[in-house]
């Protein structure tokens, strides 16, 4: 079973549109033509539509780093699924840890925001992973368990065709810890595993789960070379178009 790996950026808060701008003429050159793997990079929302424009004809995708599942609304500061469609955008990244940290995500929002990208033909990057004491309490897969458990609930697999995961050691996030191919690989089984219970075998055969927790040009390599791993969603690295591109091409 070959999957196509997805190799996705998420810058985060950084980048104004002029500096989104100077990232895209250096980066593209930099992967013309490279097409084993699919290339998503996730500016925030300003960004966006430079983003688009300057990647337009490439083989560069674009996604966003949130939205809302109401379709319209009274919803201060929000962003709808059609909005990012409108504009040009594919991907979505959908729970990120530092969503759930800072900004109270639970689960459960996680399920509404992915039936609003599934509903609209978004491409969503949903990120599961546990925190440190978690990971010291030997509670990973409790926490793998349940994340996915709730993220998937009451989709169904022919709904799901787009979904992709990233799964998120958040002790190994911005720490320049990594966790180890080996970890992660198991993580990513258990994860699959999930998928399977959820959407039947076949699916989960197919699902992209990436792995996303301080990838960088050294680590790239030695990560997406275990068979559970399926790309990376990659932060801090992905700001630099040459960071990028050597961990897009590793």
């Amino acid at each position: 079973m070959t999957r196509k790996k997805l190799m996705a950026a998420n810058w985060k808060m950084y980048k104004n549109p002029d500096q989104t701008r100077a990232f895209f003429r250096d980066f593209l050159p930099l992967v013309a033509g490279h097409t084993r793997d699919e290339i998503v990079v996730c500016p925030p929302y300003i960004d966006l539509y430079v983003a688009i424009e300057d990647a337009k004809g490439s083989n560069v995708a674009i996604g966003a780093q949130d939205l809302y599942w109401e379709k319209e609304g009274a919803y201060t500061g929000e962003i709808c699924p059609s909005m990012l469609l409108d504009i040009g955008c594919t991907h979505v990244i959908i729970g990120h840890s530092e969503r759930r940290q800072y900004f109270g995500e639970t689960d459960d929002l996680v399920n509404f925001k992915l039936k609003g990208a599934l509903e609209a033909g978004l491409t969503p990057i949903v990120c599961v992973g546990e925190v440190l004491e978690e990971r010291e309490a030997n509670l990973t897969e409790d926490v793998l368990r349940r994340q996915c458990l709730r993220a998937f609930h009451a989709i169904s697999a022919k709904k799901a065709a787009k979904l992709a995961v990233a799964y998120e050691p958040v002790w190994a996030i911005g720490t320049g810890k990594t966790a180890t191919p080996q970890l992660a690989s198991a993580a990513h089984l258990l994860i699959r595993g999930e998928a399977a219970k959820a959407f039947g075998q076949d699916f989960a055969g197919n699902l992209r789960i990436l792995y996303g927790g301080s990838v960088k040009p050294e680590n790239v390599k030695a990560l997406m070379s275990e068979e559970e791993i399926d790309g990376a969603l990659v932060g801090g690295a992905s700001l630099d178009p040459k960071s990028f591109a050597a961990i897009v091409k590793y």
